[in-house]
């Protein structure tokens, strides 16, 4: 009789421990300019290979090279390096504060400022947003008051949103800025179920939904998924892959899949993979999916491989679980050196021009931080009272429940 083998349970292994040298040899890049750009109403069948590619329109010599390329004018782009850079002295500022005590945690955007900035630009007023607490850069590339952010960060008596959310967890609906959930990968659903409605109205207005690379474990991801594949609901799935979840590496999360990206094959969606650290790339991804969404095409899912160079948050210590020289050889880049560089090749800007822009920016960030701190607490504490609470929840309460309580003495 033949012994049947014991099962055993795989658990997925990440290639390198702290200590070890960084290894990135199962990131394959594409030659920059080499991955075709398909029809906008190109059917998902047909472009399966764009979910194990990478798409890439900057190559290593600053130039914007192939189909994806030539989509922004030269003062747009220059828009985006400072929209990158002020967001990069935005967060060196608020982790320092947060090392001084003056708010509870902070998260960092380091190394993935290209793909929020250029995909904001992609979008029209009135789209939505639904983020996670890394796309700080929706709201700074679409010019809301830094100073607002801190207000929030700070819980003092100019947040916006009186204490009743913690810090970075922004919201703005001028700015198509759902508020952010702490609850991880519920905003995915909430997206598509926003722009299936936008889609009843009869609006014009698409969603976006984000969501990290670890989030994608999580049930929501693929609820979201069946809805949107389903009902052909105008959203963009968006996919960060920065290539670590809090102290996880994404191969728990990627399981056998191959790539994020191919998670949408089987759901029947478009599936494209974007170099997140090339601003012309991301931007040219974002509006390829955005006008698909506004001819009733569908949705798409884009993986933006990025990598996370910070902390997943000023509570976590990458040390633990990381190389420390692991982000230094990414072989992607820094998204703001390679702007950069890109735009001096074209000769609209220099060394001397980037470093007096980067006095001008850190002088712009510093004088909002000194305008939030100069407001008092919000309530003893940072908390709002109960009466806050309530009147923000039912401030608009209908007329006999405002009736009843007044004549119970409310």
């Amino acid at each position: 009789m033949t012994e049947v083998p014991h099962l055993s349970l795989h658990v997925p292994e990440p290639a390198v421990r702290p200590g070890g040298e960084p290894d990135f040899s199962n990131v394959k890049i594409a030659k920059a300019g080499s991955v075709p750009r398909p029809p906008v109403d190109a059917a998902p069948e047909d472009i399966r290979d764009l979910a194990y590619s990478i798409i890439r329109v900057l190559n290593r010599d600053g130039e914007a090279v192939g189909p994806w390329a030539g989509l922004l004018s030269d003062e747009e782009l220059l828009t985006g390096l400072r929209s990158m850079m002020k967001l990069r002295a935005f967060d060196a500022r608020m982790l320092m504060a947060q090392r001084q005590g003056k708010t509870s945690f902070y998260m960092q955007h380091l190394g993935e400022e290209a793909v929020a900035s250029a995909f904001r630009k992609a979008l029209q007023k009135g789209d939505m947003n639904f983020p996670t607490y890394r796309q700080a850069g929706l709201l700074i590339a679409d010019d809301y008051p830094m100073v607002e952010m801190m207000n929030q960060i700070y819980s003092n008596e100019a947040d916006p949103l009186r204490g009743r959310q913690l810090p970075i967890m922004y919201s703005s609906k001028a700015h198509g800025f759902f508020t952010i959930s702490g609850n991880l990968a519920t905003q995915y659903v909430q997206a598509v179920g926003w722009a299936m409605a936008s889609a009843i109205k009869k609006d014009t207005k698409i969603a976006a939904a984000w969501i990290g690379d670890g989030s994608t474990a999580e049930s929501d991801f693929h609820s979201a998924l069946v809805f949107a594949s389903t009902y052909k609901a105008p959203v963009i799935l968006n996919i960060v892959n920065n290539q670590w979840a809090i102290s996880t590496f994404q191969g728990i999360a990627r399981g056998g899949s191959g790539t994020f990206a191919a998670r949408g094959l089987g759901f029947g969606i478009p599936a494209l993979r974007v170099d997140g650290n090339d601003y012309l790339a991301v931007y040219a991804v974002a509006k390829w999916a955005a006008e698909r969404a506004r001819r009733n095409l569908g949705p798409t899912l884009i993986e933006y491989v990025t990598y996370r160079v910070g902390a997943h948050s000023t509570s976590d210590d990458p040390s633990a679980y990381r190389p420390k020289t692991e982000s230094e050889a990414w072989p992607l880049g820094d998204p703001v050196l390679r702007l950069k560089k890109h735009l001096i090749v074209r000769g609209v800007w220099s060394e001397e021009r980037h470093t007096q822009a980067e006095a001008e920016i850190l002088d712009e960030v510093i004088q909002a931080q000194k305008q939030a701190e100069s407001h008092g607490t919000l309530h003893a504490g940072g908390k709002p009272s109960v009466r806050d609470i309530f009147e923000g929840v039912y401030a608009e309460m209908p007329a006999h429940i405002r009736r009843q309580r007044q004549k119970a003495g409310y």
